[in-house]
């Protein structure tokens, strides 16, 4: 089969796109004929080696996948043959950047129907990620208020079209270019952080400060001062430290995604249900990857990603 890999931790340059073994599952395991994976960033921290997840050298990328059951090692049941199917895999395994991987079968849940299988594959550890951050780690309850900071993102968007949905009154930074996107989402106050000042611009407390966005150590720290006392700080910013105000009881948490196939489940039915929308922006071939490292190695990718297989 053909993949892209890295047998070393270094630059773009470290890919290869060649040839493997088809891999044969184990007891447990649910080989997947892959029809798209989705880059993330963490992709290029883990390939450039300045990322703590202990992948097995070599390496293939991808975490985020989308395919069809193709076949099934002992034990498996609930899945068969011919299913079509999404996960977060386990991110020091093998990903999806090749036709075919092996997945745990309780990282594979049922795939949306109502889009396309290969875009389906940008759903899984962003999705995850907006759920975890403001529910499981922020406590977000129906009624309170929600500050997101970089509500443009893909992550961004997630968040708010989750929060907006449990009833939180939401508001959100963005740039001008996604401004429209944000309100669309569900937004009911954006505020244009290019251009306004977010400390006067927010003029009631908020019960959780949601920050997906480089800040400023100070900045960040600054921000503190619109949640409530009692209220929560969640970031999804793992280089640097969340701040916290234990005078006033702001607690602080740092987000790195779970796996929880019950709650991706819940996610692929909303988007089914037509309230959550599958954010793609590009769409490349396999051999295409590593120039995808290149530019992320370059600069920030906007939007999100899919590689298509096959």
């Amino acid at each position: 089969m053909k993949a892209v890999r890295f047998h070393e931790v270094g630059g773009p340059e470290v890919l290869r796109y060649e040839d493997l073994d088809v891999p044969t599952p184990a007891a447990g395991q649910v080989r997947v004929r892959v029809a798209a994976s989705a880059f993330n960033a963490a992709d290029n921290g883990m390939r450039a080696g300045f990322l703590p997840i202990p992948v097995v050298l070599p390496h293939v990328p991808g975490y985020d996948v989308s395919g069809t059951v193709d076949a099934l090692g002992d034990g498996v049941s609930g899945l068969q043959v011919g299913d079509a199917v999404i996960g977060f895999l386990p991110m020091e395994r093998d990903g999806g950047a090749a036709e075919f991987v092996l997945a745990p079968a309780e990282a594979l849940v049922a795939a949306p129907t109502s889009i396309p299988l290969p875009d389906a594959a940008a759903l899984p550890s962003v999705a995850l990620t907006a759920w975890q951050a403001l529910f499981d780690d922020g406590d977000l309850q129906k009624d309170q208020r929600v500050l997101i900071n970089g509500a443009g993102g893909v992550v961004g968007k997630y968040a708010v079209a989750l929060a907006h949905r449990a009833g939180v009154h939401v508001v959100a930074t963005a740039s001008p270019r996604s401004i429209d996107d944000v309100r669309a989402a569900g937004a009911d106050e954006v505020v244009d952080h290019t251009a306004t000042d977010l400390l006067a611009a927010v003029d009631e407390p908020v019960d959780v400060l949601l920050n997906l966005a480089p800040v400023d150590p100070d900045r960040f720290a600054a921000l503190v001062a619109l949640v409530r006392d009692g209220g929560k700080v969640v970031s999804t910013t793992a280089f640097m430290a969340t701040p916290s105000d234990e005078s006033r009881g702001v607690t602080a948490a740092t987000v790195f995604v779970r796996p929880d196939r019950d709650r991706l489940g819940e996610l692929v039915s909303l988007v089914d249900d037509g309230d959550l929308r599958v954010e793609v922006t590009r769409r490349i071939p396999l051999t295409e990857l590593p120039a995808l490292h290149a530019e992320a190695a370059a600069g920030r990718i906007p939007g999100k990603v899919v590689v298509l297989v096959g």
